[in-house]
């Protein structure tokens, strides 16, 4: 594994008294692709906000060795932070292309901007396809691809992934996680938020299992599939008897 690209240490996140993050610490290598997995309300998507500077958080994030605790959310994006959001977020009004360019902000120049559209469409054709077609009345598996497409614009040092295979059908999600596999082949890091603990474990290099907002389990993927305890909760597989 190469130096970390992110390092979060000690990071708690609350909502009023409740505390949604507790004391949790994670790394990144550059060029990996790491992943949190967990129930549904383990404080997973709330951890990613706090990384990239949505909440108020307690503890350290190290970002490429910058000291990201108190850093604005666009100066995070403009160091190669990008986040692209379980919910997508798209502006549906707006023609494929139109979204795809409202990702290039880390671009000045007009080239440069056409030199990740000719990337994004080369990635995923049926944009090309679609580039005048409005957003909104793109199909599931196209409109996850436009949201990655759009966070692949800027050219991100880590790309964060929240629930990408959340809503899809499972066609969908198959072709996603082809789709995160080919980036990290081309080295891509990622840092991946997903329910779908077996698809996530299979794209990933290392992962951490996350209940009740701490971190109860780390290890290699390989590791964390083969271990009875993430086997029974979270692929289910059940325990022999």
């Amino acid at each position: 594994m190469s130096a970390p690209l992110l390092i979060v240490d000690k990071m708690s996140v609350a909502y009023g008294k409740v505390e949604a993050v507790r004391g949790v610490s994670l790394n990144v290598p550059a060029g990996s692709v790491v992943t949190v997995i967990g129930a549904n309300g383990a404080g997973k998507t709330t951890l990613l906000n706090a990384v990239m500077g949505l909440l108020d958080q307690t503890g350290s994030i190290m970002f490429e060795g910058q000291d990201f605790r108190f850093m604005r959310v666009e100066d995070r994006v403009a160091a190669g932070l990008v986040l692209m959001p379980e919910r997508r977020e798209l502006f549906g009004s707006l023609t494929v292309s139109d979204n795809l360019r409202l990702g290039s902000f880390r671009h000045r120049r007009q080239h440069q901007i056409d030199e990740e559209l000719a990337k994004v469409y080369a990635r995923f054709p049926r944009l090309h396809e679609r580039q005048r077609q409005l957003a909104g009345t793109l199909s599931g598996g196209e409109r996850q691809m436009l949201a990655l497409g759009r966070a692949l614009m800027s050219r991100p040092r880590l790309l964060m992934l929240d629930e990408p295979s959340l809503g899809l059908a499972p066609q969908i999600v198959r072709e996603s996680f082809r789709i995160i596999a080919d980036l990290h082949k081309s080295g891509v890091s990622i840092l991946l938020i997903e329910q779908n603990a077996r698809a996530a474990l299979a794209v990933a290099d290392y992962g951490y299992v996350m209940e009740h907002g701490e971190i109860v389990l780390e290890g290699s993927a390989a590791e964390l599939a083969n271990n009875p305890r993430v086997a029974e909760s979270y692929l289910g597989l059940g325990t022999a008897h």
